[in-house]
């Protein structure tokens, strides 16, 4: 009897694959595969049910075993574009984007008409730096769809990583489109803003996606104040001491239902397009946010006696927050900073909040390094610590953007591709100018970028 044979009382293979399916869609990840490891263990290598558990391996945060599920489905039957497009999305999560984009051109072989496909291989071409072919990927993806959420908001993210301001930001705008962004606000019953003047009104501005979003795009609320009587401010707790202290903000808020009455909403990362920002009209005069003197001070006697002088005080930020969906590429581990630990004459400062379990053996061979992620209450709290450092090296997290926005030195150790605000091909950046960039040379390379920092920072210290 072949394996998809009925059989009275007998369930059959694809009947069970189609409860497991099932089961992936609704997230019962150890059901699903319960039900493949039965299918598997009569029929060893059946490539449904292999793609199937590498679906479930790349949910469970295992990409290396989501890859070589999908690699043995695909052995035994090539012909599958979804297949083709999965493994391309988890190479480009191990770095392997040579493989990734191969992956994503035969999916669009396969499917050319499938726009998800299409944007897939744009996101592997981009890692490549090829972007010219991400683009008319993106083009066809959004001649196919143009509603496409995910197609529109890669567009801009090239077309804003490339400088191309107008455009980017009109394109910008769908990131509430896609699923990430759709149920990120409750519903508000004001008129979304549109740049206008409000002289009589209250107007709401609503810090959205990260922390270092919100620290970017802050710099245009005293811009914004010029055109309205009141500006309140919805934000995370963790961050309303903060930005409470910005010219132009009559109130923060970090309670949906504490917001008072207001004529209008809109957006933080909204304001750029809103104001028709380009590169020559970005406010970049620092600091534009300013830490309390009294936190200030604290943290001054404090590093009299973790770091007193002639010592160079340099905070570090290696991890940032684990469910950043790309923070497999952007975070590090403590102990890939090594080089920088043997330069003479520094102390070092954690800006850890918290601090890494797997990381805590590796502090010990950092000069000073220890977890103070508990002072760390909040972000004027870190802000008087950054206030007082002599530099900050850190990852594409919040903290580059909290230095740059308070006019500290700091260096920021961008992955490959780096996200589009820090443009391409350069070292300096028209959002901070106190920042410097560093940046892989290839996807994954974090070995040759650190030994390029290290060095940097004993030309400093040598200065």
């Amino acid at each position: 009897m072949s394996e998809t044979t009925p059989d009275p009382g007998k369930e059959t293979v694809e009947q069970a694959l189609g409860r497991a399916q099932a089961a992936t869609q609704a997230k019962r990840y150890g059901e699903a595969d319960g039900i493949c490891r039965d299918v598997l263990a009569t029929s060893p290598e059946h490539p449904s049910a292999l793609a199937l558990q590498g679906v479930i391996a790349a949910h469970s945060g295992d990409p290396e075993r989501a890859v070589t599920l999908l690699e043995r489905a695909l052995a035994r039957h090539p012909g599958v574009a979804s297949w083709h497009a999965n493994l391309c999305s988890l190479y480009r999560i191990l770095n392997r984007v040579t493989e990734a984009a191969a992956a994503g051109r035969e999916a669009v072989r396969l499917a050319p008409d499938n726009a998800d496909n299409l944007v897939n291989l744009s996101l592997a071409f981009t890692d490549l730096d090829e972007r010219d072919n991400a683009i008319a990927c993106l083009l066809r993806a959004i001649g196919l769809n143009p509603s496409h959420p995910d197609a529109r908001l890669a567009l801009a993210q090239n077309l804003l990583a490339r400088g191309e301001y107008d455009p980017g930001w009109i394109e910008y705008e769908w990131r509430n489109e896609t699923a990430a962004g759709k149920n990120q606000l409750p519903r508000i019953t004001s008129a979304p803003w549109n740049g206008m003047a409000i002289p009589t009104g209250r107007l709401l501005l609503i810090g959205d996606q990260g922390y270092g979003d919100t620290l970017q795009f802050c710099r245009f609320i005293p811009q914004v104040a010029e055109r309205c009587r009141e500006v309140v401010l919805g934000c995370s707790a963790e961050m309303a001491p903060l930005l409470a202290r910005l010219p132009g903000v009559t109130q923060v808020y970090h309670k949906w239902n504490e917001i008072p009455g207001h004529a209008a909403h809109t957006r933080l990362s909204s304001l750029p397009w809103l104001l028709r920002v380009s590169e020559a009209t970005i406010p970049n005069t620092v600091p534009y946010l300013t830490s309390d003197p009294a936190r200030e001070g604290k943290w001054r006697a404090r590093l009299d006696e973790l770091a007193p002088r002639p010592t160079l005080r340099v905070g570090m930020a290696w991890s940032g927050r684990p469910t950043h969906p790309n923070d497999r590429r952007r975070s590090i581990r403590l102990a890939q900073l090594a080089p920088l630990a043997a330069t003479q004459g520094v102390t070092f400062i954690s800006l850890q909040k918290p601090f890494p379990e797997l990381d805590r053996p590796a502090a010990a061979a950092f000069n000073g390094l220890a977890d103070i992620s508990e002072e760390l209450a909040d972000f004027e709290e870190t802000a008087a610590l950054v206030a007082q450092l002599d530099l900050v090296i850190t990852v594409d997290t919040s903290m580059g953007h909290l230095s740059g926005a308070l006019g500290r030195p700091v260096w920021i150790m961008l992955a490959k591709a780096p996200d589009w605000r820090w443009l391409l091909d350069r070292s300096d950046s028209p959002w901070y100018p106190s920042v410097r960039l560093f940046r892989q040379d290839v996807p994954g390379n974090w070995t040759g970028l650190i030994a390029e920092v290290a060095a940097a920072l004993d030309q400093r210290l040598r200065r």
